[in-house]
Order: C-alpha cells, then structure tokens, then sequence
C-alpha cells in the first residue's frame, strides 16, 4: 500500500496513489540538490527576487485549479483555498519585494583597526518536512525565503498531499527555477532520518505536530543541523469586557472555526471574565451552532471535513472523555452520522485539568469556554497549557491588556482582535509551540550564515 494518497475526506473516497521513493531515488535527490545549491547560490539577489514573483504570478494565475486540489486533498473549502493561495501570493512577493533589503550587509561599530560587517550568506540545501492543513501557505513561508537567500530545499510533503506537493514542484520549474533547486520527494520517515544524518543537508524545518517536532529535533541535534519548529497550538482569547460584545463574539467563532478548526494558531480557548460569561456563552454558542458543515464545494458550507477519518476520531476521542468526566456540551458534540470525516461545530464548558481537553489541542470545530474571576486569573489559566503560540485579548483598558501580553508565554499576541497574519509579520511561538520564526525579517534569518567579514584601515 502506498504511503502518499489522496482520499477525499468529504466522501472517504481514494482517488490517486503515488509511489513512495527508493533509496536510490532520494540518493540521487540529496546528490542533484547539492548541486544545485553549489550553482544557485552565485545567482544575484536581483535574479532570485524576478523567479520569486514569477511564482507569484503563476500561483494567481493558476489559483483556481491549486484550490480544487487542496480541497479534495485535504477538505477546506473553496472559499479558504483561494484563501490561502491569495496569502501565498503576498508571501512570495513580500521576499521578492523586500528580500535583496532584508539580505544587505550589516556594518558592525568596531573597536578594532579596520572595517567590520556581517555579510547573510546561504548555507546549503534545506529540508522542509509539511504538514496538510495549510499545503501551499506552509511550503511558500519555508521556501520563499531560503530561495531568496540561496539555500536549496527539498520538500517532504505530508503523505496526503502529493498532488499539491507536485504542483508547486512544478510552479517552481515554469518560474525558471533550476530543477535541481527545489525537489518534491515522497520519501518515508526511515528515509526522513537518513536525510538529516546526510552531511549535505544543512538544516530542517518542520511545521506539524509536537511529536513529529519532537522526533525531527532529536534527529537533528545528534548530526548538529538547525531547526525550525512549527509546532501544536492551544491559543487563549481573553475576554475581559467590551462594548460590543456581539462583535468580539463574532470574531471569536470566526477566529475558532476558521479551515474547520484545523490551524495551530486558531482559538482554542476562551477566558472569559465572569461579568460578560453568561452573556458571553449564550451568543458564542447560537453563532457557532449556525455554522454549517458538508461538502466542502459548496457556498454556502461554513466548513467541510476533517482532514482524514482518524483526525476525525481523534477529535470525537477527546470530546467524549471530556463528556464522561462532566463536561457541558452546549452545542455539537459529535461527528456527524453518514459518510465523510465531519464533525459537528461545537462548544463545551466546565472543562477541568482531568479531561483531555485540559491540556491537549483540539484539531477540529470545537471550542472550549472557561470563566475567570479576574485579571490574574485569566493569566495563570491562559499560561495553563504546555504550549504558547499565540493570543487575543480584548479589553478596553490598552494598558493593562499590554501589560497581559506581557505576561503571556506566546510568541504572537492580538490586542483586541483575533489572531491574524500578514507576510511581513514574524509567525512562531514557545514552549512546545516550537522555536524559530517564520515570515517576516525574522523569517530569512533562521538558515543564514552571519559571516563576520573585517578589512584593515588604509
């Protein structure tokens, strides 16, 4: 049986298969993209950055037909593919726009006799491992910046992706990218671990789950190769008081329910102070009850599947052992009966460090609403969590919601508003959220050489 396959999650149907590679295929990858790195990188930055938006230019050109795939890959919406390729778009002209900038010598004050700087210089072919809920938008934040740089990538895509990973293979090559710059490999985690003890490869960046983070970094560090982490999420949206509480609870669904919940930055917990919570539960719950799921094609669907059969269970796993230890389901609560990997827009309450969804992420549609007594509260529960990627908080008094960002263990805080993005804005986390950045200036620093380069007075 073959490791890389689509299966449409909306009809749990098969559709294609692909071959996992040889050794000897993903011997002669790492050989070719070797090679490759040794001519890119005496490429300008100025011919890097014409490639970049070339791939711009194809992915808006060709926007429709990458949407289709990722939604029977994977089973977002059309609406959130072209979404997604849209912010692709953003990414690969944002390095092509500012990388030859972002990429300048630094000159450095120096005591000593002469001139000193810091020159950003590649290192060598890169190893992205992908995940699936976001297929184009996590490889473009990966391989749009070490392109730039001169790094070479080889990109190992998540097992039900391959058609997507095929696509951008060859977005690259129309582009004019040298085809030995960037290779697709469906390879497999035995041959993922040989890849990184390979000496060519210089680095690895994961985006997927803690586990799978886990074992890249192990990997890694026993051969000396940097990492990127791009890990799980469980982000906390603290509400204190407002205004308008209609529209932060609209924004609160919004921020939960985007790609049917499946994003390591969604909302996944709400704190909200005991003043507003009833209020608050009673509207968050009927608009997240209004949210439709089913075929993903659709309009007028909210969201569709799950990603696969088993995330769908996972999920259902966690809601049920919360149920049993006596959680309240206040909408939702199950998968939905029939065929395809649905599960219902829900909301629980009274959740409590027994349950699973205490501490774990919650990968799908449902949302998990707590009450706080008060400002210290709502920080020791929101930092309650073995990750810390991102956050909202909304609260009239700016000052005393800066000095909560302040105290929060995350890489990434929202000031009254949800969690958002741009292509200029570092993205990346602590705690078991990950290390590094991504997107951004920080973004183009992570495999570069800082190479101290000094010239005596005349």
């Amino acid at each position: 049986m073959s490791l890389y396959k689509v299966v449409n999650p909306a009809t749990g149907e098969s559709i294609s298969e692909y071959a996992t590679a040889t050794d000897a295929a993903i011997g002669d990858a790492l050989a070719r993209v070797h090679a490759g790195y040794l001519s890119w990188r005496t490429s300008s930055k100025d011919d890097r950055a014409k490639m970049l938006h070339r791939v711009a230019d194809l992915y808006r050109d060709r926007a429709d037909d990458l949407a289709a795939i990722i939604t029977r890959e994977m089973g977002k919406t059309t609406a959130e593919a072209l979404g997604e390729i849209s912010f692709v778009v953003d990414i690969y002209r944002y390095y092509a726009d500012q990388g030859p900038a972002l990429l300048a010598d630094a000159p450095l004050p120096s005591n000593t006799d002469g001139t000193a700087w810091v020159r950003k210089a590649s290192v060598g072919p890169i190893l992205g491992i992908m995940p699936w809920n976001y297929p184009y938008y996590q490889v473009a934040r990966f391989a749009a910046p070490n392109l730039m740089i001169g790094n070479t990538v080889l990109l190992k895509h998540a097992p039900q992706c391959p058609e997507s990973a095929l696509q951008m293979e060859q977005i690259f090559h129309d582009a004019g990218l040298p085809g030995d710059a960037y290779i697709n490999i469906f390879a497999s985690n035995e041959q993922v671990a040989d890849i990184i003890a390979d000496p060519r490869v210089c680095g690895v960046s994961v985006t997927g789950s803690e586990r799978a983070g886990t074992a890249v970094a192990a990997l890694a560090g026993q051969h000396l190769k940097k990492v990127v982490l791009e890990l799980g999420g469980s982000d906390p949206f603290i509400v204190l008081d407002t205004d308008d509480l209609p529209k932060v609870v609209g924004e609160a669904a919004a921020a939960r329910m985007e790609n049917g919940g499946q994003a390591c930055n969604a909302s996944k917990r709400f704190i909200i102070a005991d003043a507003i919570y009833d209020d608050f539960v009673e509207q968050f719950t009927a608009v997240i009850a209004s949210y439709t799921t089913g075929d993903p094609t659709n309009p007028d669907v909210a969201f569709g599947p799950l990603s696969s059969e088993q995330a769908v269970r996972n999920l259902d796993e966690q809601v049920q052992d919360a149920v049993s230890k006596g959680a309240k389901v206040r909408t939702g609560g199950k998968r939905v009966s029939g065929p395809g990997a649905f599960f219902e827009p829900s909301v629980l309450t009274d959740v409590v460090p027994s349950m699973r969804a205490f501490r774990e992420e919650l990968f799908g549609p449902v949302a998990v609403v707590y009450r706080v007594a008060n400002v210290e509260e709502a920080v020791a529960l929101a930092n309650d969590t073995p990750y810390g990627l991102g956050a909202s908080v909304y609260c009239k008094d700016e000052a005393l919601a800066l000095d909560i960002a302040d105290r929060l263990d995350t890489g990434m805080v929202w000031i009254n508003a949800p969690e958002g993005g741009g292509a200029e804005l570092p993205f990346g986390g602590t705690k078991r959220s990950g290390v590094g950045r991504e997107l951004g200036p920080y973004g183009i620093e992570e495999f570069v050489n800082k190479k101290l380069i000094h010239t005596p007075s005349a």
